[in-house]
């Protein structure tokens, strides 16, 4: 795209600049455009697929430490939770993954449960199927629509 240059203090404009500037803002318009391939869709609980431009959604990617250096047995859940600021419209679509901080034995063998998902929190478990030390944390991704 065009650089327009800037123009000098006192300079008349012209035709020649006002015609940059409107071809600057007609690029710009064209880069940003609607079409089928910058749109998300939601499909919430509440109220259906929401089809939005990408710049209409909330997006958030978070880390939460779920245990550090913590033994363990098989069997055992720890919970954990995430607040999500501002709240949104409708409840999102979460994903949580497991990750195995320390590279533990027992950090490998775990499964992540969502107990809840609302507008303003998601709760979820971190189960533990076999016992030992285990260092682990969730990545958890939620697609929302803001309020």
């Amino acid at each position: 795209m065009a650089i327009i240059p800037l123009p000098e203090r006192g300079q008349p404009l012209d035709l020649t600049y006002i015609y940059q500037i409107a071809n600057a803002i007609n690029n710009i318009s064209t880069q940003v455009s609607s079409s089928t391939y910058k749109y998300v869709t939601i499909d919430t609980p509440s109220n259906g697929k929401q089809s939005l431009n990408n710049s209409e959604t909330r997006m958030i990617a978070a880390y939460k430490e779920v245990v550090n250096n913590t033994t363990v047995n098989a069997g055992n859940e720890k919970s954990f939770e995430y607040f999500i600021e501002p709240e949104l419209k409708y409840p999102p679509i979460v994903t949580a993954t497991p990750i195995n901080i320390a590279d533990t034995s027992a950090g490998k063998n775990v499964s992540v449960i969502l107990k809840s998902v609302t507008t303003s929190r998601v709760e979820g478990v971190v189960r533990f199927n076999s016992s030992g030390d285990a260092s682990v944390a969730v990545n958890i991704i939620i697609i929302g629509v803001p309020s």
